[in-house]
């Protein structure tokens, strides 16, 4: 039977393929530390107790219908208040869009402002966008980004690509690194976006910026997350903005994600989400309306997570940073935000106890999964090339407990290699 030409070329999630081995191996009987998948284990991480409790009144309240097409009124005025008192951005409620989570919005962003042949530039290592670029006929284009400069784009390295382009998309804190822009260089890459607007003839399509935020509650340190539209106002006429609860309250499949930007944009992206059938449950958008309200229950919340993923990814970068000042060849990047470490294992050319010669990352991380019970994603599966061997370790799924007991299984399985 043939298929379209979209669905012969459609390239599969890598990360899902990599959790499908390892869901096979637990199958088998085998325990793994499963670092691949950007989610939460629900027993580590519940959701809030005030908006599981929330959820649960709405559906006793039959809150089951169709939801406004945009989302629930209540919810989207929360959520304007929410984002006035987290970033000083000022958004009202025709200026935010509810959907399913974030990938809706995503996708709608690029269907509404990308032309099939129309010019996307995004880093790499990040999630998803060649998958978008594929799906709406988008020309990618890749920044291959660099390890000394925390896997983050620079202006420097975005601007022989911006001439002409439709869409630039930008995450921070990035996933797959848990890294984060800077106020310098995010501002860098503003005044690069606003000179490239300015040269552009009138009525010709602008640069717009997709830019990701959905990790933003989730910094460590002196980390704090900084945005576009602050840093430069000018700027809100072309910035959409993609945020929501999945990350921030453990919240991936209560699917409740918020959109925001220019009132045209948004307008667009709702028909789309509404064709799609890409709405938010109805009880889960009246709960989460009514809980971003509850300052005190928020903030609680927060301290709480985030402080339990810092000490998890605080664990995994010092156990790398003492493999490495013993000799072995891997690394760490400091952990900033997100829920991920960015970690290096540079054992390509190396052979295994069974003879076969690891060529590249995904061969790394095959042996880790097999010697050491510990599976990572390498940066390949963000777009980078198969001989850039840093890997995405997520720490969600795992207690503080299985991240202390991983590292002697990676050290033991290291030192049999030759």
């Amino acid at each position: 039977m043939t298929v379209s030409v979209l669905a012969q070329n459609l390239r599969g999630s890598e990360i899902i393929k990599i959790a499908g081995e390892i869901n096979e191996l637990k199958r088998q009987g085998q325990n793994i530390a499963n670092l691949t998948i950007g989610d939460f284990d629900a027993n580590i991480y519940p959701i809030p107790t005030a908006l599981k409790e929330g959820i649960i009144d709405a559906y006793n309240d039959n809150q089951t219908n169709y939801p406004p097409a945009d989302g629930m009124l209540n919810l989207r005025e929360s959520v304007s208040e929410f984002i006035k008192n987290r970033y000083h951005l000022d958004y009202n409620a025709n200026q935010i869009l509810i959907s399913g989570g974030s990938r809706p919005l995503i996708y709608s962003t690029f269907l509404a402002v990308v032309d099939p042949g129309d010019k996307v530039v995004f880093p790499a290592p990040s999630w998803n966008n060649n998958h978008y670029c594929d799906l709406t006929g988008a020309e990618a284009v890749t920044i291959q980004t660099r390890a000394e400069h925390n896997f983050m784009p620079t202006a420097d390295e975005i601007r022989p690509h911006i001439k002409g382009a439709a869409l630039l998309a930008l995450c921070s804190p990035l996933n797959p690194t848990g890294t984060m822009f800077t106020k310098k260089d995010l501002e860098e890459i503003c005044d690069l976006v606003i000179a490239e607007n300015k040269s552009r003839a009138e009525g010709e399509k602008p640069l717009y910026l997709l830019y990701d935020q959905i990790y933003s509650q989730l910094t460590f340190g002196h980390h704090e997350h900084v945005n576009p539209v602050t840093l430069r106002p000018e700027l809100k006429d072309y910035v959409i903005f993609i945020d929501g609860a999945s990350k921030c309250f453990a919240s991936t499949g209560v699917r409740v994600g918020w959109g925001f930007g220019p009132a045209n944009i948004i307008t667009n992206m709702k028909a789309i989400v509404g064709h799609m059938g890409a709405w938010s449950p109805k009880a889960e958008q009246v709960a989460m309306a009514k809980f971003l309200k509850q300052e005190t229950e928020v903030n609680s919340y927060l301290a709480d997570i985030k402080s339990n993923i810092q000490n998890s990814l605080n664990t995994l970068y010092q156990g790398f940073q003492e493999l490495k000042s013993e000799g072995f060849n891997v690394d760490a990047i400091e952990p900033m935000g997100a829920i991920y470490l960015t970690v290096k294992v540079d054992y390509a050319g190396k052979t295994t106890p069974d003879g076969d010669l690891l060529k590249n990352s995904i061969d790394i991380n095959s042996y880790l999964i097999k010697e050491a019970k510990v599976a990572l994603v390498p940066f390949s599966a963000f777009g980078t090339e198969d001989d850039v061997n840093w890997f995405r370790a997520s720490v969600g799924a795992s207690t503080l407990e299985d991240i202390q007991n991983l590292i002697p299984r990676i050290k033991e399985a290291l030192l049999k290699l030759k």
